[in-house]
């Protein structure tokens, strides 16, 4: 990003899901509601993990940072959000807006991992049972956490680096710095910037739900194979949960990013962006505890 473009840009505008007074009061009470449940849900789910000794599984390892991120992910965006209806100031200042871009980027890509590793888990426990405790041994699964943290922080300071974000248009349609929104309306070449967003969404997005669909084809395959109808109904269990949310995640995020060229000129990305944004991680606690009796029996 060249110190050039940065001149003379210091605050801009974030216009949120609708622009209408009269709907301001009910889109605040909405979204704060939806973000308490989201924060206190997945805590939840942090705490009674950390609390049980027989959730000490790469799974329920897996599950627990994946709420740790979903907090974070959501707070990039909301408090702020929350705060300018409150105040009823629309106001960012530059570096507060590429704050929120890059940690945005941070805590979405590490979504994207966490769940292509969860995938992995899934493949491994039921189509190696034998070899589970020697693949998925703790050293293994704090590395590929931490490899998704890597990839995560460089791929968000490399996206800063090479993408030129100033811009002329000081309005953003949008509640969060979003970096579809941000491309769209620089003043420098929107086509360069396009085309790099685009094969950077491929890259770390369309790569990882492919391995995620290919886990889980082969997933399939052997719960198929199993003779047990006890152990068909379990695997499909765990599996399903994990699936609702990868492809209400990958759909909604993939779908808006690949198609944001056509639809920057309104609030309907930011609407959609809502889905991964707020929606998923809201149900993340939801789907695991309601679906999972291992999780139900240590909250109570």
């Amino acid at each position: 990003m060249e110190l050039g473009n940065l001149t003379g840009v210091s605050d801009y505008l974030l216009l949120g899901l609708s622009e209408a007074p009269d709907l301001q009061p009910l889109i605040f009470g909405l979204f704060l509601s939806m973000y308490l449940v989201t924060v206190l849900g997945n805590l939840l789910i942090v705490l009674a993990i950390s609390s049980d000794s027989h959730l000490h599984t790469p799974m329920y390892f897996f599950l627990c940072n994946l709420s740790l991120v979903d907090i974070c992910f959501t707070s990039t965006a909301v408090p702020k959000m929350l705060l300018n209806m409150q105040t009823q100031s629309r106001v960012i200042t530059y570096e507060g807006c590429i704050t929120q871009v890059y940690f945005f980027m941070l805590f979405a890509v590490l979504d994207v991992f966490i769940l292509t590793v969860m995938a992995y888990d899934r493949f491994v426990a039921i189509c190696h049972p034998l070899y589970y405790t020697v693949i998925m041994n703790p050293v293994f699964c704090g590395l590929l956490v931490l490899m998704s943290f890597i990839i995560g922080v460089l791929y968000s300071l490399l996206s800063l680096m090479v993408l030129q974000l100033s811009c002329a248009d000081l309005e953003i349609p949008h509640f969060v710095c979003e970096l579809n929104q941000m491309i769209q309306i620089a003043c420098s070449d929107t086509f360069l910037n396009n085309t790099v967003m685009y094969f950077a969404t491929v890259l770390a997005g369309g790569g990882p739900f492919a391995d995620i669909l290919y886990s889980y084809s082969k997933v399939v395959s052997c719960i198929f194979g199993m003779s047990s109808a006890q152990g068909k109904d379990k695997a499909f269990s765990t599996c399903a949960s994990h699936l609702s949310l990868v492809f209400l995640f990958f759909c909604t995020s993939l779908g808006l990013y690949l198609s944001s060229a056509a639809t920057h000129s309104s609030h309907s990305s930011a609407r959609a962006s809502v889905m991964y944004t707020m929606v998923t991680p809201m149900l993340n606690p939801f789907i695991y505890s309601l679906r999972n009796k291992d999780i139900k029996r240590a909250l109570k």
